[in-house]
């Protein structure tokens, strides 16, 4: 099994590149039939998600806008507690069926907070597509649509997820050890 090491930490892979393209590959499938003749608005919360919008954009068949916001609530390998709005929206959300595209939902925090500024928008849905869930995490329930995966209560890197910065770049995932 393959090691990784990032700064200080040794990881361990969890999940192979194939089998993540693969899960993509699949939810990207069931959003094109949920939003057949729609044309929803993906919303890519940076840093971490980058890489599983790019990936589940790329798949879609058909018509649909992305855009990028930047929420930060993770400084090292804990949660800071804070959240926070870096970069905002410029998209008016009156009447569009949006989608949040996140990397991972583990305390569920973030979302909890940011989803009433935009149902304040008044969008026509909103849906969430998550590459990763912690269940175990969970302490702000928010509705999940779209998961790739549901992961245990582990610190991760790769696939857009980092350790201080470091680690996104990994096409798989891999678990601290």
């Amino acid at each position: 099994m393959e090691t990784i090491r990032v700064h200080d930490k040794e990881f361990k892979e969890y999940l192979s590149a194939d089998l993540i393209q693969q899960r993509v590959a699949e939810l990207a499938k069931q959003i094109n039939a949920d939003y057949a003749k729609k044309q929803p608005l993906f919303l890519s919360i940076l840093n971490g998600s980058f890489m599983f919008a790019a990936d589940l954009y790329r798949q879609l068949k058909l018509d649909a806008e992305i855009s990028f916001i930047k929420i930060a609530s993770y400084q090292g390998m804990r949660s800071s507690g804070q959240v926070m709005t870096a970069i905002g929206m410029d998209q008016d959300l009156h009447g569009r069926e949006v989608i949040i595209v996140e990397d991972i939902v583990d305390t569920g925090k973030t979302l909890h907070h940011f989803l009433p500024s935009l149902h304040q928008q008044e969008p026509a849905s909103i849906r969430i597509a998550t590459f990763l869930h912690k269940p175990a995490a969970t302490t702000f329930p928010v509705p999940l649509d779209y998961v790739g995966f549901s992961i245990p209560n582990k610190f991760m890197v790769g696939y857009g997820l980092d350790y201080d910065g470091l680690g996104r770049n990994y096409g798989a995932l891999y678990q601290l050890i």
